[in-house]
């Protein structure tokens, strides 16, 4: 693809350069050997244009596109492909770009394009593609990827699925989320059961439009991210997206009972910040009877540039945001009202994960991909986090090579949290390929249990998942 003139060249070319075509490739060569036990698709959702950009290019713009290593036996294959939107098949009909990206003004017959391009999540048998704005859930078939239509949850779902909902392990339950940037009402919540229909929905009353990204749930609660990096409503009224963060306004975290009402969320207040991605969240009794919700994620000071690049060459940048993320832990104590909030860790990292067959409850585990020292957001390798006091072990991916959020896997009938695997894209940048790394989770100090060949680079994405049992089938 030949890149734009006008495109922000650090987000479209190189490693984050999109690719033109569809494979479906067997038998890939392995290096070392893929766990016996390991049998699923690890699948990454990733912006990739279909169609060459026009204008100003972000990384957020371009269309879903999900690339997947299915695994059984001790073998693997590779499956690629565009998510396609109603907004994709418009446009290859149209045979030209009819949307422009949020980098540009506006347009008040289509105000944003719907792409799926940014998360994955497995619920109910089905695999859903999802966009970071909220939009329509798309399902994918495995291990084909190939796009199944957009789904409703059977008549249920009266608006969008955001990225970042939650599977409650235990119940099956899907806690998601849905925000708009326009107009009241401003954030709403919602249930889905494990068959795949919503049993509830409420609506959030906050002051204005937020840049929402992220919830934590517990076993009965879920945590709400209202967070001071704003929309400028009299730019967006004028056709213009800024946002802004205003460092004056404290954080708002709501404690909002699984299936209450909107009026039911308890909010706590915490020195002002931003959160893309939490870790997990779980209850815990307190010295007096009483329930504190726990949560970890990665903490933002200022997420907004105040000086040049060329005064920070190292620390990334996306356009107007500021990359600078650090390991973070908070306790809301609800008989107290106390809020306390602990950073752990000194290295940035993002993207981070837990076992997700914990999710909700306690866990001690937590992995993040450690930032690079790059201008733009790449990951150099992996921290395994012991979240109650911040120790880490890491994996270094190596010179020149530089991985995706990792997944971790746990082995069957595992009866520690940590017993399993952990699976990342790893992309070589000198060589200008892929692989699939498998790495011990319990051993990260050790080399890769398996490294699977990709026939292809695999472009630098967002988040990714782990379909259980689909295997090569």
């Amino acid at each position: 693809m030949t890149t734009p003139t006008r495109s922000a060249p650090t987000y479209i070319d190189g490693i984050y350069a999109p690719v033109d075509d569809e494979l479906a490739v067997g038998d890939l060569a392995v290096e070392g050997e893929l766990p016996a036990e390991l049998r699923g698709m690890f699948v990454q959702n990733s912006p990739n244009p279909r169609l060459r950009p026009e204008g100003a290019y972000h990384w957020f713009d371009g269309d879903g596109m999900v690339h997947g290593v299915a695994i059984g036996d001790g073998r693997a294959g590779y499956h690629n492909r565009w998510v396609r939107t109603e907004a994709f098949a418009q446009e290859e009909a149209a045979g030209r770009p009819l949307w422009r990206g949020i980098l540009e003004p506006m347009r008040e017959d289509r105000l944003e394009k719907d792409t799926a391009n940014t998360d994955l999540v497995w619920h109910g048998g089905r695999l859903l593609a999802l966009w970071w704005l909220g939009g329509v859930p798309y399902e994918l078939a495995t291990p084909s990827l190939q796009t199944v239509g957009p789904i409703d949850f059977g008549g249920t779902l009266r608006g969008g699925v955001a990225s970042h909902p939650k599977v409650d392990p235990v119940t099956g339950e899907l806690i998601f989320f849905d925000f708009d940037v326009q107009r009241a009402p401003y954030l709403r919540v919602g249930v889905a059961s494990p068959d795949g229909r919503v049993t509830h929905a409420t609506e959030i009353d906050i002051p204005g439009p937020r840049l929402f990204h992220d919830i934590a749930i517990t076993e009965r609660h879920t945590i709400l991210l209202d967070l001071p990096m704003t929309w400028d409503a009299e730019r967006l009224a004028a056709g213009k997206r800024r946002v802004r963060f205003e460092r004056d306004t404290p954080s708002r975290f709501g404690i909002l009972p699984r299936h209450g009402a909107g009026g039911d969320v308890r909010w706590f207040e915490a020195p002002a910040c931003y959160i893309y991605h939490t870790i997990n969240a779980w209850e815990e009794t307190t010295a007096s009877g009483g329930t504190a919700i726990v949560m970890t994620g990665c903490r933002i000071d200022d997420p907004i540039p105040r000086t040049p690049p060329d005064a920070e060459p190292t620390t990334p940048r996306l356009a107007f945001l500021r990359l600078e993320p650090y390991l973070t832990r908070w306790r809301f104590d609800l008989e107290t009202g106390a809020v306390t909030e602990e950073r752990l860790d000194d290295v940035p990292t993002e993207f981070p994960r837990t076992n997700d067959d914990r999710l909700g409850r306690p866990t001690r585990w937590g992995y993040a991909p450690r930032i690079a020292a790059e201008p733009t957001l790449l990951f150099d390798g992996v921290l395994k986090y012991d979240l109650d006091d911040g120790r880490a072990t890491r994996h270094v991916w190596g010179e020149e090579r530089f991985g995706s959020e990792v997944v971790f896997v746990a082995r069957p009938g595992a009866a520690d949290e940590d017993d399993g695997w952990l699976l990342s894209l790893v992309l070589d940048r000198a060589a200008d390929r892929s692989e699939l790394v498998v790495l011990d989770a319990r051993d990260l100090a050790a080399a890769p249990l398996a490294r699977v060949r990709l026939p292809r680079r695999v472009p630098v994405g967002f988040h990714a998942h782990w379909v259980p049992g689909s295997g090569l089938a």
